[in-house]
């Protein structure tokens, strides 16, 4: 019996998803767990998986196209089986699977886009993306050949189209004359554009809002990290004698600014305005570097994890993040109460965080350098010190405060006692 492939609801604020690419082809024989293709929400990116064997009968949905969740993007069964029913726009409910809100309505597959071709006196069919292209590369849609469903054209049909377009060749001009000046009118000559993923968009979003809606000021300080080398040098000697814990220098830096949140609860906050919601639990959100762009998943309850604990935690929500299929709760601003950014494996040496409002504060973490300073007996020697970059929303938090915080949280590092 066919199964329809379904777009899944990823969290009650997600109502459209982008297909970004099919792995799976029309006519691919596909098992269980075979990855279909990939899609993205506003806030994250998903593979979806085959949920049972047979063959991918048919494909309802390209790439680039917009999905209402809950929808029949595909069909997996038997050849020679009859797939009418499960095709948009047909009388038949979705069977939805156990793990997807119910819903009462029947929701169209993707809003298709029509353009009238007055030559032929009729519509072409047309992908919102395809039609995008066709104005910007100056191609006429009427004539380009539709390979999509029923005939409709894609992105793909365009770009076919763009290069087989000829740029008139120098030296084509009568002898004795000049050849004008001509620019490429048409993509991959000497630049490529691509269109901004959706995870690339709510990114500038909420940076450019961030930005230009609250006060932000940045304070710089170092902390001595020779006690957290140590323990770092502790943790990779177990290591080599089979210990399965790898407990990172970002694990300290995260575990000694979580216990400098709890003596200064301020910067554990959100501005709401005309409110400022302090949490009694810090929800630590960990800035996080993907294919797909910047994530910041939160961790939730994280003053409630020992220091080997917070460690997996975190390593289990990066990758997460890095293969697509985080929790998209969990990637909400408000899910975290403060942020810690780690640049220092990059070799940067200082910089300014931007603040994940409604959060008050972020912590950047810079590269280690070494400085000379006093290491006791009147001996100067070279300290390996790590830079702290706090940036504070003026709006809430008043200089002093921020300083105190930040000289707790150097505290902390310097005076690391944490066993592993």
């Amino acid at each position: 019996m066919a199964v329809p492939v379904i777009m899944p609801r990823q969290g009650q604020s997600v109502e459209t998803c982008i297909i970004t690419q099919w792995i799976k082809k029309k006519g691919d024989p596909v098992k269980t767990g075979d990855i279909l293709f990939s899609y993205e929400t506003d806030k994250a990116s998903f593979d979806i998986e085959a949920q049972a064997d047979g063959i991918l009968l048919d494909v309802f949905a390209v790439d680039g196209d917009e999905v209402p969740v809950l929808t029949n993007v595909a069909v997996i069964g038997k050849a020679g089986e009859d797939i009418s029913a499960f095709r948009p726009g047909s009388a038949a409910p979705i069977k939805e699977s156990p793990t997807q809100a119910p819903e009462s309505v029947r929701i169209e597959a993707r809003a298709n886009t029509t353009i009238p071709d007055p030559a032929q006196g009729k519509s072409i069919r047309i992908s919102p993306r395809a039609k995008a292209m066709a104005v910007k590369l100056g191609i006429n849609p009427a004539q380009v050949t539709g390979t999509g469903p029923n005939g409709r054209i894609i992105a793909s049909d365009i770009e076919l189209v763009s290069r087989k377009q000829e740029v008139k060749a120098p030296g084509s001009q009568p002898a004795g004359t000049a050849a004008p000046l001509t620019y490429a009118t048409h993509a991959g000559i000497d630049f490529e554009e691509k269109k901004l993923s959706n995870v690339r968009k709510i990114i500038a979003k909420v940076m450019h809002e961030s930005i230009s809606t609250s006060a932000q000021l940045t304070h710089h300080m170092s902390a001595d990290v020779r006690k957290l080398l140590a323990l770092r040098s502790q943790v990779k000697a177990e290591m080599d004698k089979g210990s399965t814990t790898n407990i990172t220098l970002n694990d300290m830096i995260c575990f000694a600014v979580i216990r400098a949140l709890e003596k200064f609860p301020e910067a554990n906050s959100h501005f709401l305005g005309d409110n400022i919601r302090t949490f009694r639990k810090v929800h630590l959100g960990l800035a996080v570097d993907t294919p797909r762009g910047l994530m910041v998943p939160a961790i939730q309850n994280a003053d409630d994890y020992s220091l080997k604990g917070l460690s997996v935690r975190m390593r289990e929500v990066a990758e997460q993040c890095r293969k697509g299929n985080v929790n998209p709760e969990l990637l909400a601003s408000t899910a975290a109460s403060f942020t810690v950014s780690n640049l220092g494996n990059y070799g940067v040496e200082i910089f300014t965080p931007i603040i994940n409002l409604p959060q008050v504060a972020i912590l950047g973490v810079n590269t280690i350098i070494y400085r000379p300073a006093d290491v006791g007996n009147g001996i100067f020697g070279f300290v390996p010190m790590i830079g702290l970059s706090l940036t504070y929303d003026h709006r809430a938090i008043d200089g002093g405060p921020a300083t105190l915080f930040l000289k707790e949280v150097k505290t902390q590092v310097e005076n690391f006692s944490e066993k592993i």
